[in-house]
């Protein structure tokens, strides 16, 4: 696109957001003393424990665990990306989204979006006057209801007509070529694209043409042409149809992944509104993660092809990553020779659901597609079937799927828990220092500091000089150090603000479960807490640093800064032994 968003900007967004009026358009809430009340949008229940927090602009579920900012919450209830959460909040503000490659480029992407209406509305109205095309989409059984909801067209069979309509100057003639309408050949001859095809629309959420699909009319090559790469058009990421789901369902229980245009089309001249298809290209992690957003529950439809199973397999490597939370993959594939639209032309949207009903799920896929490799009576089979099935169970995040699948698979190598722990152990584990985990309870107070700063940010004015934190050892010190510069720096920031401001930092999840959690004290009382517990860390934090002080100065490698610095410690040390009563002379002293 045209640059990343500011994080000023998102900043701005959040402060003049109010998450109880945007919530409130969307579901209704109820006062319920100082926060807001609803049964949650997010799963079914009859008694309210859904929870909206003015003061922090956070929402929380405990029923479900939801939780999360405004934008947070327009991602999961309107199932958006975070790009397309923060343009959709910030149009119900009247504020225009910046990009930090500059306002002159954000212009020129924007104006694509009326070029690629234009040409659409071109190559439609194109369908109403040719009798070939016509018939071919009866042919295919396809009304002019279904043909108008998704906005089919036609490119004639002509090398210009395109370029005549909407390329009236220069920087007309470039900016079509910026969309991927037209081709510029040796800087000297530009001609149309697409020629004699069935125009498909790809839409971006919102609706906006970002680029066009091609369907051959009669039968050259290729069969499908797509628009190239452009500001807008991102292949690898767009799924045709997705937008018209969204519009034909309330709510999506279900996406089928299909693998063409017309299968899109020709389900939903049947009434199953819920299919998408990728753009000719294998299902990618950012297919994927499209998916889980709109979605829970996702079906793969290929054919029963030596082409559709490599595709099948491809889709579901990439998707054990993202498998377990809840998320449901399954696997159907057609017999050979047919698409879904054929099957459902010929047999009707019932047989097709039933087929539906029959898929396979991720787990009987992979152990099936395994298992076909080897042969499973023979004891080395059953070896070969486990070492293969290892790695792909490591790609699997860590939880109850992962360990149920490995169980699986080692009751059938015909071996015991022993290899079920072994296959689904993480390749990471062994570098873990194990030392870590005895931290005299550091960790749990670094925690506990950063959850009451989450959800009283004021109490950063009391933090004093913390300079000391970025020297400490563990990733809870270094995040709990640029929290506190944030909420210093911004001595008004609410926790909805501290939390998109570290929305890509890796322990953002985390993040959100402290502050998600409930707090037992006053913002009185959380200062003192917070005051204590930084104290007790800048204690360690100076004990440390004596240590590989002495410890330098045994060896004689101590520059006299940090003679200095040394003894400046030592005398700290001795005060706050005498002040606490205790005497005890630290081993090493007597040798500085």
């Amino acid at each position: 696109m045209a640059g990343r968003i500011p994080k000023q900007f998102i900043d701005e967004l959040i402060s003049r957001a109010d998450i109880v009026d945007l919530i409130g358009t969307r579901i209704q809430l109820k006062k319920a003393g100082r926060e807001y009340k609803a049964c949650c949008p997010f799963h079914d229940e009859k008694t309210p424990s859904f929870t909206v927090s003015q003061s922090k602009q956070f929402y929380h579920c405990f029923g479900c665990n939801a939780h999360g900012t405004a934008l947070g919450f327009i991602m999961e209830y309107d199932r958006l990306d975070f790009v397309e959460a923060v343009e959709t909040l910030a149009a119900s503000m009247n504020m225009e989204v910046p990009r930090e490659s500059g306002p002159a480029a954000a212009r020129k992407d924007e104006s694509l979006y009326p070029l690629l209406a234009a040409a659409e509305n071109f190559f439609r109205e194109r369908l109403k006057e040719d009798k070939p095309a016509i018939a071919y989409l009866k042919e295919r059984g396809l009304s002019g209801e279904t043909a108008a909801r998704f906005g089919i067209g036609y490119a004639a069979d002509a090398w210009d007509e395109l370029l005549k309509e909407l390329g009236g100057d220069t920087q007309a003639r470039k900016r079509m070529i910026l969309a991927g309408l037209v081709i510029e050949k040796d800087k000297s001859k530009v001609y149309d694209r697409f020629r004699d095809r069935i125009m498909f629309p790809i839409r971006d959420s919102r609706g906006r043409c970002i680029g066009f699909g091609g369907r051959v009319l009669d039968h050259g090559e290729p069969k499908y042409l797509n628009s190239p790469e452009t500001p807008l058009f991102h292949k690898g990421s767009e799924l045709y149809g997705l937008y018209e789901a969204r519009q034909l369902n309330r709510e999506l229980t279900r996406l089928i992944v299909v693998e063409g245009y017309m299968d899109v089309v020709g389900l939903a001249q049947h009434g199953i509104t819920n299919a998408v298809a990728t753009l000719g290209t294998a299902t990618t992690a950012a297919h994927l993660r499209r998916l889980f957003q709109a979605t829970h529950q996702i079906v793969f439809c290929f054919d029963g092809d030596k082409a559709g199973r490599a595709a099948a397999w491809r889709a579901l490597e990439n998707a054990l990553p993202q498998t377990g939370g809840g998320h449901q993959l399954r696997f159907l594939f057609l017999p050979e020779g047919q698409d879904p639209d054929s099957m459902v032309r010929e047999q009707g949207a019932d047989a097709f659901e039933a087929a539906l009903a029959r898929a396979e799920t991720l787990s009987e896929y992979l152990i099936r597609h395994l298992s076909e490799q080897v042969d499973m009576n023979e004891l080395e089979g059953k070896a070969r079937f486990a070492e293969l099935a290892r790695p792909l169970v490591r790609q699997v995040p860590s939880g109850a799927f992962r360990e149920l699948l490995a169980r699986e698979i080692a009751e059938l190598a015909g071996a015991g828990s022993r290899m079920a722990r072994q296959l689904a152990e993480d390749e990471s584990r062994p570098k873990r220092a194990p030392q870590r985990r005895r931290s005299s309870g550091r960790g749990d107070l670094v925690r506990q500091t950063v959850a009451t700063l989450l959800r009283y940010p004021t109490v950063a004015a009391h933090a004093g000089d913390t300079a000391w934190l970025m020297e400490m050892d563990g990733e809870g010190c270094r995040i709990l150090a640029l929290l506190l510069e944030d909420a210093v720096k911004s001595p008004n920031i609410t926790t909805a603000m501290l939390l998109e401001r570290h929305r890509d930092d890796e322990q953002h999840a985390a993040l959100m479960k402290l502050a998600a959690s409930e707090s037992l004290v006053s913002e009185e009382e959380a200062i003192a807490e917070f005051q204590d517990a930084l104290s007790i860390l800048s204690r360690q934090s100076a004990s440390t640093r004596l240590d590989t002080l002495l410890d330098n100065a045994r060896r004689s490698e101590l520059s006299a800064d940090e003679k200095t610095e040394l003894t400046d410690l030592l005398a700290r040390q001795q005060a706050s032994d005498v002040a606490s009563g205790h005497g005890k002379q630290r081993p090493g002293d007597q040798e500085t």
